[in-house]
């Protein structure tokens, strides 16, 4: 799954496919590794995720499964023309000295910079929140900071049945609106508690969005200290 491979925002950093890592160590010889890599339009700078577009490539796969994809593939009745014209752009975008080249290059770079300011704003800002701990966030569109849970919570996330991410959660969603992913639904192990948040929204938003964690959290500790 490599749908960031252009959202790399830590300086010196450098994207590495899958494919890369695995001819580098020898691994694509005499077929030696089944691997299937994925790029999408709906993430990187393009992020259009209500158009859907994309492609895998197969490396090492048995033609018989390969046979098998294609068949489930032609089954559609329909192209995803969208998508198509979408997956089109991604990997052969307008060449120098098309008339379109310069506008397209500076809208991406404008798209890019902006992610690369709000990766920074949200992670150094949650990391800012006492209770709260935060790592860069060097890729991608999200950030999981850490959560210290006060044992209230604790308490009352077992007598609902709920791990306390969850709770937690829910009482953001309720009395702020903002709507984050529990980070026990990814397998934290015990004693973690977290969530995942996407820095999608405008630079702006963002901005206020910390500032309700922030007040939030001080809420949420104040009940369950009690």
């Amino acid at each position: 799954d490599e749908v960031y491979q252009e959202n790399v925002y830590q300086d010196n950093a450098e994207f590495v496919s899958c494919k890369r890592a695995a001819y580098e160590t020898g691994l694509l010889k005499d077929n030696g590794i089944e691997l299937v890599s994925f790029h999408s339009t709906s993430k990187g700078l393009y992020g259009e995720c209500g158009r859907r577009g994309g492609y895998m490539e197969l490396v090492g796969i048995d033609p018989a499964v390969k046979d098998h994809i294609y068949k489930l593939a032609s089954s559609g009745l329909c192209s995803g023309l969208p998508g198509q014209i979408m997956t089109s752009l991604m990997v052969r975008g307008p060449k120098k000295g098309d008339a379109s080249y310069e506008s397209h290059e500076k809208e991406k770079n404008d798209i890019y910079q902006s992610l690369k300011r709000r990766a920074h704003l949200v992670s150094k800002g949650l990391d800012s929140i006492p209770g709260f701990s935060c790592q860069p966030a060097k890729g991608s569109m999200y950030c999981f900071p850490r959560v210290t849970m006060p044992e209230g919570a604790i308490k009352a996330a077992i007598e609902e049945g709920v791990s306390p991410d969850v709770l937690y959660a829910i009482s953001l969603l309720e009395s702020t609106g903002i709507c984050v992913v529990p980070a026990s639904g990814f397998g934290e192990h015990d004693g973690r508690h977290g969530f995942r948040t996407t820095f999608l929204p405008p630079e702006a938003d963002m901005e206020k969005a910390v500032g309700m964690f922030r007040e939030h959290y001080e809420e949420f500790c104040s009940k369950y200290y009690a």
